[in-house]
C-alpha cells in the first residue's frame, strides 16, 4: 500500500493588524494630512473607500470610530505616502503640494488624481512610486 504524503500548504503573508488607537492615530493624521493636501471632504472620503462624507466630517471633529481591514490598509498607505513626501522634500511645503501637481509617471495625471481612482490598489501605486524615488535600486 503506497504511503500518503502531507503536502504543506504555502504560508500566506499576515494581514497587517492594527490596534484601535493606531487606527484612531492614523484617522487624526490623516485628518491633519487631508488639511494640508488642500482635498475637499468629498475628495477625502474617496481616499478612505468611499466613506460617507459625514463620517469623514465626525473624523474631523474628532469622532473617530472603528475602521474595517481595508480603511486601515488605506490609512497605512497614506501614512507611508506622506512619509515618503517627507522624506523627499526638505521643505514640507513641496511635499504637499506634489501630491497635485502633474507628474509623468502617471501619464500626466497628478497623484491625487491617480488615488481618486478609488481604489487601494491605486494609493498603493503612489505608494511604491515614492518608495521607489527614494531608494533606487
Amino acid at each position: 500500500m503506497p504511503q500518503l504524503h502531507l503536502i504543506e500548504q504555502p504560508t500566506v503573508p499576515p494581514v497587517p493588524q492594527f490596534t484601535p488607537a493606531e487606527v484612531q492615530a492614523m484617522q487624526r493624521a490623516f485628518v491633519n494630512l487631508a488639511a494640508r493636501w488642500q482635498i475637499t471632504d468629498d475628495q477625502a472620503a474617496v481616499l478612505m473607500g468611499d466613506i460617507s462624507v459625514r463620517t469623514f466630517r465626525r473624523w474631523k471633529a474628532g469622532d473617530l470610530g472603528r475602521a474595517g481591514v481595508d480603511c486601515a490598509a488605506r490609512l497605512s498607505n497614506l501614512m507611508g505616502i506622506h512619509k515618503a513626501l517627507r522624506l523627499l522634500f526638505k521643505d514640507p511645503a513641496r511635499g504637499y503640494g506634489w501630491i497635485k501637481r502633474p507628474n509623468d509617471a502617471f501619464g500626466g495625471a497628478s497623484a491625487l488624481e491617480v488615488m481618486l481612482g478609488g481604489q487601494l490598489t491605486d494609493l498603493m501605486r503612489v505608494r511604491r512610486y515614492l518608495d521607489a524615488m527614494r531608494a533606487p535600486w
